[in-house]
């Protein structure tokens, strides 16, 4: 039977299954199910774990010695087999089916794995451990089901980010679910259920170094080449989440296009800071960049930055802080050099 990851603890609290099928691309979801089912199991006492991880020569016969001799010899037991990205196999495939056959009250087996396509799930193994068991597929959120992960994430914390803090969050982590939760833990830790705004979310990205990433904002903006290099060389020394870091600098960027766009439609500069919330000690600031950065430098900014990110999640970048400096130095003064690229690939 299917069962989606946030649907897991109501699963669970029905009873528990013989088998658990735990695949997917998404490792801070395997993982936290698999630690559901691990304590869930805990409290009807499974007090023991046996871990196997499938590896060249595995002997598959183990598993069955294992999964036989549990009620005979040791405590309820939970087996955890780890197929490391791999498929079982024809010795695996026969030993899952030997397992449906020898079902044992007294052991849970966990399976883990990579996407199981619909190749695996039409296998004769995944559907006898499927039909007796639970499949929980994980899936990389995105959109609102990141969103929802979030908020149930808030929830089980008793933490209370605003709206802006939470899309904050998300976007400094870039989908990385462990990222995000260790942060919410550490939230949870300093704040308890405080209000926590946008700005308490970012000095705890950055480790409230002594530059943050608004000193970067304020420099950029006010087009200060050398402070802007030093506060990135700074932060690039604390090991500032690189994702964080462009973040700020996309923050900015966004703003600044959309009021040139709108000048260029013939809206009043202060029409444009009303509209898009520009707080006062913020306009100069902008009114500065405006002056400084026209629509067509704004683009070319815009498109450097999509390549950065594109580079960087593909892991092409040597060096991504001094691809951030190149970026950073054409934001503070026109610059035609484009963006350079290194691939570590020989």
């Amino acid at each position: 039977m299917r069962c989606y990851a946030n649907q897991l603890p109501s699963e669970l609290k029905k009873g528990l299954k013989p088998f658990y099928l735990v695949f997917g691309e998404e490792p801070f979801q395997e993982a936290q199910c698999v630690q559901l089912i691990r304590d869930s199991a805990k409290a009807q006492g499974f007090n023991e774990v046996i871990k196997f991880t499938l590896a060249q020569g595995f002997d598959w016969q183990e598993i069955i010695a294992q999964y036989q001799s549990m009620s005979l010899f040791s405590a309820r037991t939970i087996i955890e087999l780890d197929l490391n990205q791999q498929k079982p196999g024809t010795p695996g495939a026969n030993t899952f089916k030997k397992v449906v056959e020898l079902e044992n009250p007294d052991t849970i087996l966990i399976v883990k794995g990579a996407k199981a396509s619909q190749d695996v799930q039409r296998g004769a193994w995944f559907k006898a451990l499927d039909k007796q068991g639970l499949f929980v597929p994980c899936y990389p959120l995105s959109g609102n089901h990141l969103k929802r992960w979030l908020d149930e994430q808030c929830q089980r914390l008793s933490l209370n980010l605003q709206n802006e803090a939470k899309l904050s969050l998300i976007n400094a982590t870039e989908g990385n679910l462990l990222a995000c939760f260790q942060e919410l833990e550490k939230l949870s830790l300093i704040h308890g259920d405080a209000l926590i705004t946008q700005q308490l979310v970012m000095q705890g990205l950055l480790n409230q170094s002594k530059f943050d990433i608004f000193d970067l904002s304020d420099a950029l903006l006010n087009g200060h080449t050398t402070q802007a290099i030093k506060v990135l060389n700074k932060l690039a020394s604390d090991n500032t989440e690189v994702v964080s870091i462009l973040w700020a600098i996309n923050k900015d960027l966004n703003t600044l296009i959309s009021v040139q766009q709108g000048l260029l439609q013939g809206e009043s500069l202060a029409t444009l800071f009303k509209q898009k919330a520009i707080w006062k000690n913020q306009q100069a600031p902008v009114q500065t960049a405006i002056n400084r950065l026209n629509i067509h430098t704004l683009e070319s900014i815009s498109s450097e930055l999509a390549l950065f990110d594109a580079s960087y999640k593909q892991g092409v970048l040597i060096a991504p802080y001094q691809a951030l400096a190149h970026i950073c130095i054409k934001f503070c003064q026109p610059l035609d050099i484009p963006l350079p690229c290194h691939t570590n690939r020989q």
